[in-house]
């Protein structure tokens, strides 16, 4: 469990919630929560009309050793395919409980907590989380092979 923290400047492109729709194995329509949860596309806000980007936004992101889970997967199942080994219904929920871990301690540690803000799906609101870290000096394996990495930012709403 490896939590990061940085000082990142948001890369706006509303174009990102496109992915939401793009078809993927079992989803010829793409997400399911596609205009149908809170906080999905096409309801989503944009984050640039919701938060102050002139005051200091931090991605809190959370790594997750995917690799170490595949080997892991692998030595209990050998006679797996490589898609289910792979498969986020057997990894996905213990990450976003340690990505809620970070964000707590992120929220105890930071002497303004109050007023910030948690989007744990930034890119349902516009941002481009890959060129964001990208510029943060974190790069993204698309797909993953090592290391997932969960990312939530915290910036503080226009109107605080």
């Amino acid at each position: 469990m490896n939590h990061v923290i940085r000082l990142v400047k948001p890369v706006i492109d509303y174009t990102v919630r496109g992915l939401c729709i793009k078809e993927y194995p079992g989803h010829k329509k793409g997400c399911p929560n596609y205009n149908r949860k809170k906080g999905c596309p096409p309801q989503a806000d944009f984050f640039d009309k919701v938060y102050n980007l002139d005051k200091p936004v931090y991605a809190i992101i959370n790594e997750f050793d995917f690799k170490a889970h595949v080997d892991k997967m692998k030595k209990l199942h050998p006679d797996w395919s490589k898609r289910k080994l792979e498969c986020c219904l057997y990894w996905q929920k213990k990450a976003r409980k340690e990505l809620l871990n970070a964000i707590k301690n992120f929220l105890k540690e930071n002497q303004n907590y109050k007023v910030y803000k948690i989007e744990t799906c930034p890119e349902a609101m516009g941002v481009d989380i890959t060129r964001t870290l990208a510029d943060a000096g974190i790069i993204l394996e698309w797909p993953p092979v090592k290391i997932v990495r969960q990312v939530a930012l915290a910036a503080i709403p226009k109107n605080k």
